[in-house]
Parts: C-alpha cells; sequence; structure tokens
C-alpha cells in the first residue's frame, strides 16, 4: 500500500505538469503558429504594417471586453512604462510580420526565437546584471546559428529580410524586459491591452501610403489573425502561472516545428542545409540557456 501510495504521489506532479505548463505551451505554440501561417497568406496582398494594425484593433476590442467582464480596473501609475512596452512590441510585431511575407516561415520562426538570448543582453546593459560564466560560453553558439541564417557571405535581399527578422527578435527582447517590471505592479490584461491598442496606433503612419482595401477573404483572415493571436497569448500567459518555467521555456520552441510543417505544407518550403544547421544550433544555446539556475546574476 505504501508503495502504491509513493508512486501516485511521484505521478502527481507529472499530471499537473502536462496538465498546466508542457499543454498550455504546447497549445500557444500551435496557436501562434497558425496566426504565423495566417500572417503569410494573407500578407500576400495586404502589407506587413496593416495587418499588424488590424491585429492590434481587433485584440484591443476583444481584451477590453474581457477587462470589463473580469472587472479589471486601468491603472493610474506606470502609465510610461505601459506604453514604452507597447510600442516595442508594435514594432516587433511589423517587423515579424514583414519578414514572415518575405522569406521562409521556418527561417522567420527561427529567428524570433533568438529573442531570449537579446533578453540576457539587454538585463546586462539596462538592468547592470552580469552573465554568468557559462552563459558567455554559450552565446557563440548563437552568434553561429544566426550567421548561418542570416547568410552575410550572400549578399542578397535574402540577407537583408533576415536581418529584419533579428530585428525582431531584439524588439521582442525589450518588450520581454519592460514585461519583467510590469508584472510586478500590473495585471497581465492591462499589459496586454497597451501591447495591442499602442500597437494599433504605431502601425498607422507605416501604412498611411500605402493601405489596400482588403477583400472579403482577406476580412476573414485578419479577424482570424486577431482571435487566434490573443488566445495563443491567453495560453502562453497560463503556461508560465506553472511552478517549473523552465520546462514551459524549453517546450516553446516545438513552435518552430509547426511553422516548418506549415510551410512545407501550405508553400512546399523545405529548409536548406544552413537552415537547419544554423536552427539547431540556436534551439541547442536556448536549451541550455534556459537550464541554467542563474544565468545573470546583479
Amino acid at each position: 500500500m505504501k508503495t502504491g501510495s509513493s508512486l501516485t504521489g511521484q505521478q502527481r506532479p507529472f499530471a499537473s505538469l502536462m496538465k498546466n505548463g508542457v499543454l498550455f505551451a504546447m497549445l500557444s505554440s500551435l496557436v501562434f503558429s497558425v496566426m504565423n501561417a495566417l500572417v503569410k497568406q494573407v500578407s500576400v496582398t495586404i502589407p506587413s504594417a496593416e495587418i499588424a494594425f488590424f491585429r492590434g484593433l481587433i485584440g484591443t476590442v476583444i481584451i477590453l471586453f474581457i477587462m470589463r467582464s473580469s472587472r479589471v480596473p486601468f491603472s493610474r501609475t506606470g502609465i510610461p512604462m505601459l506604453l514604452t512596452r507597447g510600442v516595442l512590441g508594435a514594432l516587433y510585431l511589423i517587423a515579424y510580420f514583414y519578414t514572415i511575407s518575405k522569406i521562409p516561415l521556418t527561417d522567420a520562426s527561427i529567428l524570433a526565437h533568438m529573442s531570449p538570448i537579446f533578453v540576457f543582453i539587454l538585463s546586462v546593459v539596462l538592468l547592470k546584471e552580469k552573465l554568468s560564466r557559462r552563459t558567455l560560453l554559450i552565446l557563440p553558439v548563437f552568434i553561429a546559428g544566426a550567421l548561418l541564417l542570416v547568410k552575410p557571405f550572400e549578399y542578397s535581399s535574402y540577407s537583408v529580410y533576415a536581418l529584419v527578422g533579428v530585428l525582431s527578435a531584439v524588439l521582442a527582447a525589450g518588450a520581454a524586459t519592460s514585461i519583467r517590471y510590469l508584472s510586478q505592479k500590473h495585471h497581465t490584461y492591462e499589459i496586454v491591452f497597451y501591447f495591442l491598442a499602442v500597437s494599433t496606433v504605431v502601425a498607422i503612419p507605416f501604412m498611411w501610403n500605402g493601405f489596400v482595401m482588403p477583400s472579403l477573404v482577406d476580412w476573414m483572415l485578419l479577424l482570424a489573425i486577431g482571435v487566434v493571436s490573443l488566445l495563443g497569448q491567453l495560453f502562453l500567459t497560463k503556461a508560465f502561472t506553472h511552478e517549473n518555467p523552465v520546462v514551459v521555456e524549453i517546450v516553446r520552441y516545438i513552435g518552430i516545428l509547426y511553422n516548418a510543417m506549415w510551410g512545407f505544407l501550405f508553400w512546399a518550403e523545405i529548409p536548406d542545409a544552413f537552415t537547419i544547421t544554423g536552427g539547431v544550433l540556436i534551439i541547442v544555446g536556448c536549451v541550455l540557456l534556459s537550464r541554467q539556475k542563474k544565468p545573470i546574476s546583479a
């Protein structure tokens, strides 16, 4: 009886992990990969800035309804930082959507997943934290992987688009760094609201001279992008409420596989040797980074 009871006790954390952490992380990655596929499809006719505008507008309306239903009030303090997070997130979206529209979905996804390393770099520069010795040893892995994806030795337009993808990762890291501070004083819904609302406003000047009236099919795709992306954020929030965020971070990289699957199924995108090698290096680097207990210190 004691043995059976002991086994049951050991199985519960694993069951809880699958239910709360891993499952929600896998769902969020899957949902975001669907959003990426929708973005790539609608970007054939709609500019990336316009996609970001409607994505933000639709999401803002939905999150306002959720905040009202949940009776989450708006804060009267910390507005500048909330706006800063919104601007960084908005620029990230525009850069990421632009990258998706120009290069294979797998490549864009891998480049965007470089954001964790930039989080650590920004922590050092802005928060005056120090990288551990092991983290410094991992940095060359990311650099090698990024170079294989950007392909600077080809001197082609692809390299330029890939550099925009790297920029999207930097902007995402900036947004994540600001969230670290905001989450201590603001509700998750409020942070998401500012991100979506500000991204709507920031996208306007980028699309002002190139607005394209969406067709009926385009409207359906844009609506789906707004709903799906918000759903992905909610799943991701649920995932990070689990007590083991390291596992959640590692599982999120399954999103690269999802994006590769959509790219192959719908656009016959087959990654070349440089992309595969670079992607493996970046994923390995991120896994090694996430397994560290103290990658940075004050």
